[in-house]
């Protein structure tokens, strides 16, 4: 841990006997504040499975990155999962004994995957000094019981104190853990950041393999080969089981149109199928040798209290809970720099930091006040069916909508209409559900980069307007 960053001496994951308040993770502070966790004490049903859930979300950071995370949530659990106390039957009874915290308040989290430099061995302070590859701030909201993941491109242009304008990814490079914490807050208008967790790339393959592979649709066929890097990709278009191998493939493919962005559309893709992966039963007798396996990849300031409350808060959490985002932005264009960027849009970025972060901003009054009918909406044909998205662009337009356009057909067939919320505005899209009255709404970016809202179509609709 380097310098500048202390342990806590309270914590997010335990009351703080002294009542004192901590400040945030930044150079030369200690702690957070001292009232983010209360006990618990009750029992709840499902431990297993919804904790590994909370363990998938806190588990993309690259999605290597989230391996960091996850396994801060559950290392607490190994001793509690090989212990059998007298008069304990149920592997629920064992780990709710385990839950003594829970948290009183939102903390945020800044979870890094950091590319590893010259082959530093495991365990090693240079294993954790490269630029981070992929940049995820968690907050975890009790008040509304959400885990809220805000992706932040690794080209983000941004201000680094003492560097200057440099992407995103440089920060840790320049100040490790202390200095990327706060250079992330200040780019979302000083949202505070709780605590970090830290995890080498080459983690995840490791990890995707003791869990058995991912189920991934791969949209597209995916070639591409780097000698230098060592890396080869080569996957086919379609549904299958990814290997650890394949699953780093997939998430760092960048030879299309969207690059980076592109790239963090897929770890969100990634994100739901760990998560999906995560609610089988049989990986739970993995969580051990998962653990043994997989701390070496890791570096935190996240103390055992805290990582209790942390899965304590897991419980009872369920698929919809979780809401993913992409900050928002554009490619920056080859005349503006010589460097390809990622240029944030402050007014988008604005919004998401209240919503998301609960962080007061002056969101302009244009935002705020848009209308449902002028929401810019691409719409995909997800059916199998020719000729879809034009019928369904009329049925938008006699509905009054004025900013709608078509993309290129989605090459899986969906049962289900995707409400993909591409911008973060969770509450125009529960307004366009209603209206639609048909979908799911999707809290993840992996729509159409131009849209506000991504309409995926699906059987469900066709079957509406037969009836």
């Amino acid at each position: 841990m380097e310098e500048g960053i202390k342990q806590p001496q309270t914590s997010v994951g335990q009351e703080s006997s002294n009542g004192s308040d901590n400040e945030q993770v930044y150079p030369d502070t200690e702690d957070v504040n001292s009232d983010a966790t209360e006990e618990v004490t009750s029992d709840r049903g499902g431990l297993g499975r919804r904790l590994l859930w909370i363990g998938a979300v806190v588990l993309t950071a690259t999605v290597s990155a989230t391996v960091g995370a996850t396994l801060a949530l559950i290392t607490p659990l190994s001793p509690i999962i090989s212990s059998k106390a007298p008069g304990q039957n149920s592997l629920n009874d064992t780990w709710g004994k385990g839950f003594q915290y829970r948290l009183a308040r939102p903390v945020n989290i800044l979870v890094m995957g950091i590319d590893r430099l010259n082959d530093s061995p495991d365990n090693s302070p240079d294993a954790f000094t490269g630029n981070s590859d992929t940049v995820l701030l968690l907050r975890l909201d009790p008040t509304d019981h959400s885990v809220k993941m805000l992706s932040i491109p690794r080209d983000t242009r941004v201000e680094i104190p003492g560097v200057g304008a440099q992407k995103i990814n440089q920060a840790n490079v320049h100040g490790g853990s202390a200095l990327a914490a706060k250079v992330v807050s200040g780019t979302l208008n000083n949202v505070p950041i709780d605590r970090y967790v830290r995890v080498t790339t080459d983690a995840f393959g490791e990890l995707v393999n003791l869990v058995g592979g991912v189920e991934v649709f791969v949209p597209t066929q995916m070639s591409y080969e780097d000698k230098t890097q060592k890396l080869k990709i080569d996957l086919s278009p379609g549904w299958q089981t990814l290997n650890g191998d394949q699953a780093q493939q997939f998430a760092r493919f960048r030879q299309d149109q969207y690059g980076d962005i592109g790239r963090v559309q897929r770890q969100q893709a990634l994100l739901k199928a760990l998560r999906q992966r995560f609610t089988n039963p049989t990986v739970l007798a993995q969580l051990p040798k998962l653990i043994q396996v997989m701390w070496k990849y890791i570096d935190t300031n996240l103390s055992l209290e805290e990582m209790l409350a942390l899965a304590s808060f897991g419980i009872n959490l369920e698929q919809d809970d979780y809401k993913m985002v992409l900050l928002p932005g554009r490619f920056s264009d080859p005349k503006e720099y010589i460097a390809s960027y990622w240029i944030l849009d402050e007014v988008r970025k604005d919004r998401i930091v209240r919503e998301y972060f609960d962080q007061q901003t002056t969101v302009s009054e244009v935002e705020t006040s848009r209308s449902l009918s002028n929401l810019r909406i691409a719409i995909q044909n997800a059916t199998g069916e020719p000729g879809v998205s034009n019928r369904f662009a009329k049925y938008l337009a006699d509905k009054g909508f004025t900013n709608i356009y078509i993309v290129q057909d989605w090459a899986d067939q969906e049962s289900q209409t995707q409400i993909i919320v591409q911008q973060g505005d969770l509450r125009k899209a529960a307004d366009l559900k209603r209206v639609l009255g048909v979908g799911h709404i999707e809290a993840a970016s992996i729509g159409d980069l131009e849209s506000d809202i991504t309409l995926r179509i699906g059987e469900d609709w066709l079957n509406t307007v037969k009836d």
